[in-house]
C-alpha cells in the first residue's frame, strides 16, 4: 500500500482516480489545485504524485519545476493532460517527471504507470543517518529508539517504541505515524476533533489516515481514559 497524491482541477477525474487507486489498496489524497497540492506534499510526503498539467492557478509543469528547484522532487511524478503538446511532455520529463499519461486515461495504462513509479521509488537507496556524537564517544547504530509515552495513570506502564531504520522508508514512516497518532489520541482521550486540531489535519483526512495505518480507536480511547 502506498500514499498517492492526485492533483487535478476536474472533480470527475479526481473521484475516478480515487476509486481506482483506493480499490488497489492505496491511500489516496486529492488536491484540486497547486496550492492544495503544496499543502498535501508537506503533510503527507506522498510515495507518488499524479499531476495534471492544465490547472487554473498554477499549471502542473510550473509546480513540478518548483518542487525540483526546491529539492522536494524526491518522489515519482506522473503527468496527466488531455491537451498537452509533445514539447510540454518533453519539458516535464526533462524537469523530472517519470511518465506522461494522455487523457482519457485507460485503466491498464494508469495501473502500469503507478506500479512502475512505486517500484522505482522503492528501489531508491535509503540513506542511513550519520553517527550521532555523544559524551561517551560515537553512536553507530541503524536502530533509533524513540520514547512514546501516552498519558497513563501510572507512568511506569508507559510504552517505549523502537523504530527500526533497516526497513523500506515507507514501512518505517508508517510505524512512526501510527505511534504518533496513537500518542495524540491517548493524550486527547480519543477526541478526533482535538487530535485533528493538534495535528493540523482535517477530520476526514484524519479518519482516512488512521484507517490506513490500522490504528485501534477503541484502544486509544481506553488508554486516554
Amino acid at each position: 500500500m502506498a500514499n498517492i497524491l492526485v492533483v487535478d482541477d476536474e472533480l470527475g477525474i479526481r473521484d475516478l482516480l480515487y476509486e481506482i487507486l483506493n480499490d488497489e489498496g492505496h491511500a489516496v489524497e486529492l488536491a484540486e489545485n497547486a496550492a492544495r497540492a503544496r499543502d498535501f506534499r508537506a503533510q503527507y510526503r506522498p510515495d507518488l504524485v499524479l499531476l495534471d498539467i492544465w490547472m487554473p492557478d498554477t499549471d502542473g509543469v510550473t509546480l513540478l519545476k518548483e518542487w525540483s528547484t526546491s529539492g522536494l522532487l524526491n518522489m515519482p511524478v506522473i503527468m496527466m493532460s488531455g491537451h498537452a503538446t509533445i514539447d510540454t511532455a518533453v519539458e516535464a520529463t526533462r524537469i523530472g517527471a517519470m511518465a506522461f499519461l494522455e487523457k482519457p486515461i485507460t485503466l491498464q495504462k494508469l495501473l502500469h504507470a503507478v506500479e512502475k513509479g512505486l517500484n522505482r521509488a522503492m528501489a531508491r537507496p535509503v540513506q542511513m543517518p550519520k553517527p550521532i556524537p555523544s559524551q561517551g564517544g560515537v553512536v553507530d547504530s541503524q536502530v533509533v529508539s524513540a520514547e512514546v509515552r501516552p498519558p497513563l495513570a501510572d507512568d511506569s506502564d508507559a510504552a517505549v517504541q523502537t523504530f527500526d531504520l533497516d526497513v523500506p522508508l515507507r514501512d518505517a514512516r508508517d510505524a512512526f505515524e501510527k505511534a504518533y497518532f496513537e500518542f495524540h489520541l491517548a493524550k486527547e482521550g480519543g477526541s478526533m476533533t482535538r487530535v485533528a486540531e493538534k495535528t493540523g489535519l482535517e477530520r476526514t483526512h484524519l479518519y482516512r489516515k488512521l484507517k490506513q495505518l490500522g490504528v485501534d480507536l477503541n484502544k486509544a480511547k481506553r488508554n486516554g481514559s
